[in-house]
């Protein structure tokens, strides 16, 4: 039996969530909660989901009826936890690329209030070139910023017809950053002064930091919940029992958006605070850091890099030497912190798949590791040397190549066209060079990380021997271990 609604009635939702990606964080995250507040009556919001790339389960979505499995499975506060509930928020899924009229005719929606995405840190960025008559515009600000004139023109800039807006991309000032870009637009493509006020003082765009890992779709569990339940589910999820999603924010939000009533996680505040930096720099850092050496020392999930005994050492030495002690809050805090998310990554229920947090992972380096890097050069005048390995194994992993088999990276077209150029062109006694020509590029980095002291010669050194003796002996010589 497939899941559908004729098996699974649901009460009547109103579209009042329009949400930018499809994927399995923002399913197993902010759709749960909005679930949750259906359930206790307190919200009936549907969620019209929005590929904001060319591909998405749009079709996936649409075949199931917006159902969908959440497998809640780990230890919380001292229990067990292994519970499967049935998802029920999400109404449809619109594919903009193959289905523009009926993405575009949400804005003129009475019923529309919310807009929620999650298209990762390269999401909310300025694309050139992108018009107002492109149906759609590639980047996610661009094709909000056409949605939001099309609602301005549709509703004749009536303030009563403002959106709010709950980014979930791990950027700072995700809220902000984001009004910032489609005023970019609005200005680029010479929109009236009316609609950027519109904008301005219609619209709210809140800062939100999200926290809970999704590893995503488990066949292993899918096959369980037929087994158990009796329907197939091509969209079931697994996440952990631990969320929390702290919105800053005026107070009507709380109100429009019950999730503090309704018991959730949700804590709404004058400002992230730091939190943020916790939760960014070290979960987030962490999970980013150690990717590219997990991945190429033969790692699959991060509950294996964990357990590892050198990659477990490195984990652990790049928190406690390298991130927390320039973090800028209670150490005590962070530590504690720390010690929670590193049992988090050990969870034995989760099968989170290092494949899945390489997504991006250039742009993520960017914002989660190298304010760390910035900190750590500036307070103590030399460079992290954990963290130094772990670009550099970032830099391999770019290559694309893991034990002499070709590996899918997935990132933007034109990071992974710089790439794919720069390793092609590179020659063995020209490292030095394609090393330095990576790390000045601006458009990566934010900045040209080859300016700051020993870096680029540290990372040229790793590169080689990572290149030359392969990760499993090169995480050995970092430590200075001697093979017996």
């Amino acid at each position: 039996m497939h899941l559908k609604r004729n098996h699974h009635p649901v009460a009547p939702q109103r579209e009042t969530v329009l949400q930018f990606g499809d994927g399995v964080f923002l399913r197993g995250f902010a759709d749960w909660i909005i679930h949750h507040m259906n359930q206790k009556g307190l919200f009936q919001g549907g969620v019209v989901t929005v590929n904001p790339r060319r591909s998405g389960n749009a079709e996936k979505m649409n075949d199931q009826d917006g159902l969908y499995t959440v497998s809640i499975q780990g230890m919380h506060e001292g229990k067990l936890i292994k519970r499967d509930e049935i998802v029920s928020c999400i109404k449809r899924g619109i594919h903009p690329y193959l289905n523009y009229p009926s993405y575009i005719k949400l804005a003129e929606s009475d019923d529309l209030r919310f807009v929620i995405s999650n298209t990762t840190e390269a999401g909310i960025r300025y694309r050139e070139g992108e018009r107002l008559n492109d149906q759609p515009q590639e980047s996610f600000p661009g094709k909000l910023a056409a949605f939001l004139y099309r609602r301005y023109q549709y509703f004749e800039g009536d303030p009563e017809k403002g959106l709010i807006f709950l980014p979930c991309e791990l950027v700072a000032n995700n809220g902000g950053l984001l009004r910032e870009i489609i005023l970019r637009y609005a200005e680029e493509w010479q929109l009236e002064a009316t609609f950027i006020d519109w904008v301005n003082q219609a619209n709210t765009f809140c800062n939100t930091l999200v926290d809970r890992i999704v590893p995503g779709y488990s066949e292993e569990d899918a096959l369980r919940i037929q087994q158990e339940h009796g329907y197939e589910d091509k969209l079931a999820i697994v996440a952990e029992p631990y969320y929390k999603w702290i919105i800053d924010a005026p107070s009507f939000v709380q109100e429009e958006f019950p999730a503090a009533a309704a018991g959730l996680r949700v804590q709404f505040v004058s400002e992230l605070g730091p939190y943020a930096l916790l939760k960014v720099r070290i979960l987030n850092g962490l999970h980013t850091a150690i990717m590219p050496i997990a991945y190429l020392a033969g790692k699959e999930t991060v509950r294996e890099a964990t357990e590892d005994p050198l990659i477990g050492l490195l984990l652990k030495s790049l928190c406690y030497e390298e991130i927390i002690p320039v973090l800028g809050v209670g150490e005590e805090e962070a530590i504690a912190f720390a010690e929670a998310i590193f049992e988090r990554f050990r969870n034995p229920f989760i099968r989170h798949d290092l494949s899945s947090i390489s997504l991006n992972s250039i742009s993520k380096f960017r914002t989660r590791n190298v304010p760390t890097l910035k900190a750590y050069i500036e307070s103590y005048g030399r460079v992290p040397r954990y963290l130094a390995f772990s670009l550099s194994a970032l830099l391999v992993f770019y290559r694309g190549v893991r034990a002499g088999q070709r590996v899918p990276l997935n990132d933007q077209e034109d990071v992974l066209e710089f790439f794919g150029s720069v390793w092609h062109a590179e020659e063995g006694n020209l490292l030095h060079l394609t090393v330095s020509k990576i790390l000045a590029q601006e458009n990566l980095w934010g900045e040209d990380l080859t300016e700051y002291g020993e870096l680029a010669g540290q990372v040229v050194k790793q590169v080689e021997m990572m290149l030359t003796y392969g990760m499993g002996e090169s995480l050995i010589r970092l430590f200075q271990v001697k093979t017996t």
